[in-house]
Order: C-alpha cells, then sequence, then structure tokens
C-alpha cells in the first residue's frame, strides 16, 4: 500500500464527516438560533463540531484497546497501538472538555468572562445541582479520558490492560445519558439503545483507525491477515449491534413510517444508507479479501487498502451525520408525560392490571439483553456444531438445559417481570428468584466454559483470544476464591441485606444503570453459587461434598429468614416508590411486599430441593467411582493395600 493510503484513510473520514455534519446542520437546522436565548453561532456550531471531535476520539481510543486486548501480540505493534490510545484519549479529553464548555455557555446567558462570577457559575454547572446532570456527565467523560490517557502509557500488561479497557467503556456512558435519550418517554429504551450505538460503533471505527495506523508494523512482521481476521470478526459483531440499536433509536424518535419523510427522518435514512454500504464493505471483507489476505506475503493488494480507505469515507458520513441528528429536532415528542404519578417517578404511565394471562402477554423488550441472549445461543449452539463436524460428541442434554436457561433468562429480563417490577415488588421479587436461582440452575448444567474450552482455536503467536483469556480467569486466584461455595454462599446471601437495606435497592430501582446492575449482578452472584455446588466447569478449587450440603443448607436458611422478615414486616421497603405509583388496581404496596416475601420463601424452595438432590446424586456417584477405581486396583496389585495394613496391625500386636 503506498503511503498516500495510509494518510487519505484517515484524512477521508475527517473530511467527510466535517462534510457530512454541516450539510446534515444546514439540512436539519441543528444550529439554528434559539429563541429564547441564542448564545450565538460560535457557540451554536462549535458545540456539535467539538461533540464529533469527542466521538471520533472516544472511538478510537476503546477500538485501539479492544484490538491490543484480544487481537495483538506482545510485539512492537502492542506497544504502539498503545500509543495511539493514549494520543486519541489525550484528544478524547480535550475535546470533551471543549463540548462541556459549550454546552454550559449554550445553556448560560451570562458571557464569558474572567472574574469569580463567572467561575462561580461555570463550577456549578460542572458540579450539578438538582436534576441538572449535564455538565457532571461532561465532566465525568473529561476525567475518565484524562485518567485513560495516563494509563496508557503507564501500564503494558494485558491483563491489567482489560481493565483500562472497561474503564474507557464506562466513560460512554455519560453521553447515552444526553441527547434525545435524556427525557424521551421511553427513556430506559432510548439510553439502551444509545449506550450500544456509540460503543460498538466506536469499537467498529476504532479499530480499523487502529488496523491502518498500525499497517506498516503488522506488514513488516507479516501479521496484516491474522489481524484483519480477527478485527473482521469483531466489526461483525459490532454490526449487528450497531443496526439493531439504530434501529429502535430510529423507532422511538421518529415514530411512523409517513414520518421519514421529515427532515430528521431524511437524516436517518442517510445514515441507514451509510451503515448498508459498510455492511457491504464488511462482506466482502470476511467473504474475498480476508484469506487472500492471509496468504499474501507482502501484506495484502493495494485494492484492500484503498477499499478500506473508501470504508473509512462512509464511517465518516456516518458520524458526521448523527453529531447533527443529536441536535436535530425529532418528528415524536421526546418530553416525558408526567401526568400521573406513576409517569412522574418511571416516565411512563401505569400499565394495566397485572392478571395471570399478561404473564405471558406482556412484553417490554430490553435490548441488551435481546442481544445477550442472541450471542449467548448462537455462540453455544455454533460450538456444538463444531464439534460434531470433527466428530466429537456433545451431551444434548447440555444442550437444552443452556437454551432452556437463555429462554428463561429472555423471559425475566423482556417479559412482565421487567413491565413490571417498577410498579410491584412481588414482580421485582419473583425476576430476582428467577435470575439468581432458576436461570443458573439450567445454565450451569451446560458447562459452557467446558465446551468454549474444547471449540475455540488455541494461539500460538503470543496474542490473547477468548480461550487464553478464558484460561486466564480459570486459574487466577480470584477464581480460586470465587468458587470456593462458603464464599459464594457469603456473596450470595450478603447481597440480600446489602441490596434490600441500602440506597442501592433505591439506585437499582429508579436508575436505568442501577437497574442493568441489579440484573448483572444476582446473575453473576447466582451463577456463582450453583457452580460452587454442582458444576462440571473446571475450576482451581473444589469442596468436599458435606461442605456442599452445609453451605446450601446455611444458606437457604439465611434466604427463608429473609423471606419470614418480608412476610411479616409492617413498613415499607422504598415508600416514596412503591407507595407512591397511585395504583389502584391490586393488592396495598404493603400486602404486595408481603406478597413478595412470601415469593422469596417458596420459589426458592424448588431450586433448593434440586441442588440438594443433584449434591447428592453426585456425591453417591463419586464414591462408587471411588470404590470401583479401588477394586480396580486391588485386583491389579493383589489387595497389596490391604496386606500391608493387615501386617503393620500384626507387627504392632506383637510389639504390645
Amino acid at each position: 500500500m503506498p503511503r498516500l493510503v495510509r494518510i487519505a484513510g484517515p484524512a477521508l473520514l475527517l473530511i467527510v464527516a466535517f462534510a457530512a455534519m454541516l450539510w446534515a446542520i444546514a439540512f436539519g437546522g441543528a444550529a439554528a438560533p434559539q429563541q429564547v436565548f441564542d448564545p450565538g453561532a460560535v457557540v451554536r456550531y462549535g458545540l456539535i463540531i467539538s461533540t464529533l471531535f469527542t466521538q471520533l476520539g472516544m472511538s478510537l481510543t476503546l477500538g485501539s484497546l479492544v484490538l491490543a486486548c484480544i487481537a495483538l501480540n506482545q510485539g512492537p505493534e502492542f506497544g504502539k497501538a498503545l500509543d495511539i490510545a493514549s494520543g486519541a484519549a489525550a484528544f478524547w479529553a480535550i475535546s470533551s472538555a471543549v463540548t462541556g464548555f459549550f454546552t454550559f455557555m449554550s445553556l448560560s446567558d451570562k458571557p464569558i468572562a474572567f472574574d469569580q462570577d463567572f467561575g462561580n457559575i461555570l463550577g456549578q454547572f460542572l458540579v450539578g445541582g438538582g436534576n441538572q446532570t449535564i455538565g457532571p456527565s461532561w465532566l465525568a467523560t473529561t476525567l475518565i479520558a484524562a485518567v485513560v490517557t495516563v494509563l496508557c502509557f503507564a501500564v503494558r500488561n494485558r491483563t491489567a490492560l482489560v481493565l483500562v479497557t472497561i474503564f474507557a467503556g464506562v466513560g460512554f456512558v455519560p453521553m447515552a445519558l444526553q441527547g434525545h435519550s435524556a427525557d424521551a418517554a421511553g427513556h430506559d429504551a432510548a439510553t439502551s439503545s444509545l449506550g450500544l450505538h456509540v460503543v460498538f460503533a466506536g469499537i467498529w471505527l476504532g479499530g480499523l483507525l487502529t488496523l491502518v495506523l498500525l499497517r506498516k508494523t503488522l506488514q513488516a512482521e507479516g501479521r496484516v491477515g491474522i489481524v484483519l481476521s480477527r478485527y473482521s470478526t469483531l466489526a461483525l459483531i459490532s454490526f449487528i449491534v450497531v443496526a439493531c440499536s439504530g434501529y429502535v433509536n430510529a423507532a422511538l424518535r421518529v415514530g411512523t413510517l409517513p414520518q421519514l419523510l421529515t427532515t430528521y427522518g431524511i437524516l436517518v435514512l442517510v445514515k441507514v444508507i451509510a451503515l448498508s454500504a459498510l455492511g457491504l464493505f464488511g462482506l466482502a471483507q470476511r467473504s474475498l479479501l480476508v484469506r487472500k489476505m492471509q496468504d499474501a506475503k507482502n501484506g495484502g493488494s493495494k485494492f484492500f487498502w484503498w477499499m478500506v480507505a473508501a470504508e473509512l469515507g462512509f464511517m465518516g458520513l456516518a458520524f458526521g451525520v448523527a453529531a447533527a441528528l443529536a441536535k436535530t429536532a425529532t418528528p415524536v415528542s421526546q418530553a416525558a408525560v408526567t401526568n400521573t404519578p406513576a409517569a412522574y417517578l418511571t416516565g411512563e404511565q401505569l400499565p394495566p392490571e397485572l392478571t395471570f394471562a399478561r404473564y405471558f402477554t406482556e412484553w417490554r423488550f430490553d435490548l441488551i439483553w435481546v442481544l445477550i441472549v442472541a450471542f449467548l445461543a448462537f455462540f453455544y449452539v455454533a460450538g456444538v456444531v463444531r464439534l460434531h463436524r470433527r466428530g466429537d460428541r456433545w451431551p444434548i442434554h447440555r444442550t437444552v438445559f443452556w437454551l432452556l436457561g437463555l429462554a428463561l433468562l429472555f423471559y425475566v429480563t423482556n417479559g412482565p417481570v421487567n413491565e413490571y417490577e417498577r410498579y410491584l415488588f412481588s414482580v421485582h421479587m419473583l425476576g430476582h428468584m428467577l435470575l439468581g436461582m432458576l436461570v443458573p440452575l439450567l445454565l450451569v448444567p451446560a458447562a459452557p466454559i467446558t465446551l468454549a474450552l474444547r471449540t475455540i482455536d488455541k494461539r500460538t503467536d503470543g496474542s490473547r483470544g477468548m480461550r487464553e483469556w478464558i484460561m486466564i480467569v480459570v486459574h487466577s486466584p480470584v477464581s480460586r476464591v470465587l468458587t470456593n461455595p462458603i464464599v459464594t454462599a457469603i456473596i450470595f446471601a450478603g447481597s440480600l441485606l446489602a441490596f434490600y437495606y441500602t440506597p442501592l435497592f433505591s439506585w437499582a430501582t429508579t436508575d436505568h444503570i442501577g437497574h442493568e446492575w441489579m440484573i448483572v449482578h444476582f446473575l453473576i452472584a447466582g451463577y456463582l453459587f450453583v457452580q460452587s455446588l454442582i458444576g462440571v466447569d473446571p475450576v482451581p478449587y473444589r469442596a468436599s461434598y458435606p461442605i456442599r450440603l452445609i453451605t446450601l443448607f446455611a444458606t437457604m436458611g439465611f434466604h427463608a429468614f429473609f423471606g419470614v422478615t418480608l412476610t411479616t414486616s409492617t413498613g415499607l421497603l422504598l415508600a416514596n416508590w412503591y407507595g407512591a405509583m397511585g395504583r389502584v388496581w391490586g393488592q396495598t404496596p404493603l400486602g404486595d411486599q408481603q406478597t413478595g416475601g412470601g415469593i422469596a420463601l417458596s420459589v426458592a424452595e424448588i431450586p433448593t430441593v434440586i441442588l440438594a438432590i443433584i449434591v447428592a446424586i453426585m456425591w453417591a456417584r463419586s464414591d462408587e467411582r471411588d470404590a470401583k477405581r479401588l477394586d480396580r486396583k486391588a485386583d491389579r496389585d493383589g489387595d497389596a493395600d490391604l496386606e500391608a495394613y493387615n501386617r503393620m496391625l500384626a507387627g504392632r500386636s506383637r510389639q504390645a
């Protein structure tokens, strides 16, 4: 590839993004003068431009870090990728600081002044107060970017770099909470879809940019094709997530098909065209050029790299239009209706009364868990198919357990439980019990770690793929602690106190980010607990069967005590939420809470009995295997151990 292409790719990205942004601003009126208070053209245009630069810096930072973690070896390419990440993070920090300042100027009627009053007002904006979260969001984004800049210079250990990558991903969260998703009626769906959209679009664009910038180093090592194939898989996953999240965003903001012909709708269609073109580029990469690049000794053809430059141009089009879309008026009003107590608290109207039939007909989809369930099902089935194609067998019951567990997880996170848990404590407790006990009881026997280790190819180039990362996690000291049933029991049971009797409960109930954290925590805590009792996946520590049974019964005893406490309680948990919904159907809030305690008692009993039976069966089979092993040994050596023991006893008898 000529040097011109290495320059033309990033340059084309910036030129097209900037041109597309200016066109979208002019077409959609994103920078039109404000009616009440107009901060001036510099602030109006500067806010959109700095937002675009912030998104590009975030994308390059995250994309380079992800490639360093899963695609690059510990050679020169790794160090250069971290240099790229640190430079991009510094650019991200500066751009987000400028964006925060322009945001302040767009909301304030104070002109720029170098005095104490202006500084105090700016400081109050950044610290926040009341329901004002825009200033703190940009301050948090800037600080995260600054910390990532330093960490990319200081950290060269790949295991620690994973934590840096996760921390960089957290920097996308404040942006997902702003814009049209901040006050939308479908706030939760808008936040989830926008968060997924910006994160995976960032990985997609940032990874491709990093690949272009590392091209010379990779070609010198003959690794262009290898790294490209790994990026191609990452790009495919990103494309699917970006397409799905983009559809959800468009549906929330455009509403109906005729409104696609509005100004906002036309800009969305432009993004769809750019995304479709990028999908075709990805298809061409995977089906035609990746293998050719792997076989080519010189790192591939010039045509491929010019195609990458064109792909960056379409990405620039999508990012430029997206930056203007964030400030363009939508056809559907994004103001939440607050004419009822439930709408004021949740942003949505109170659903109809929960009946038995509605446990099967009401749905409230959460895109995050729709995609998680879909990907987990696909990769598991793909692993089973790969095993069968090479002649190995995988027990059918494990596949059935996995799919049933995922189906139940989908039901809890997207069905009536997700719809009604904000209004009924009893439904929330039902979801807790299913996520923490029944879903893990189905997923753990499926042995997903064993399947992954048997199907994912081992790498020999010094990089770390999913198999290598799984092995590191399984054999880590942290895993040794977390697979101890006593520790998992403390986490599982202690979570009840730490969650329901601390401010965590309010956060997880009233905030969408807290709600997602709650699901992840319940699921992981339950999975670790069940894994420590009946798991078949490889772990660094397995307790004896008596310890497992004692731990199980002790944990369930504590769980029963918690349920009894709720059943007999006369005080309402989170009274300013469950007690303020204005619900006119169903039980009273206190009666519903007591019903939730009964659910904690009754629903937990079934998994407990099943777990106890499984542990007892495994114990009996273990003893049977030990007996057969000893019998075979006795047949081989003529029962030498017994003869030696008898001689020892006879010798001691003679001495006595």
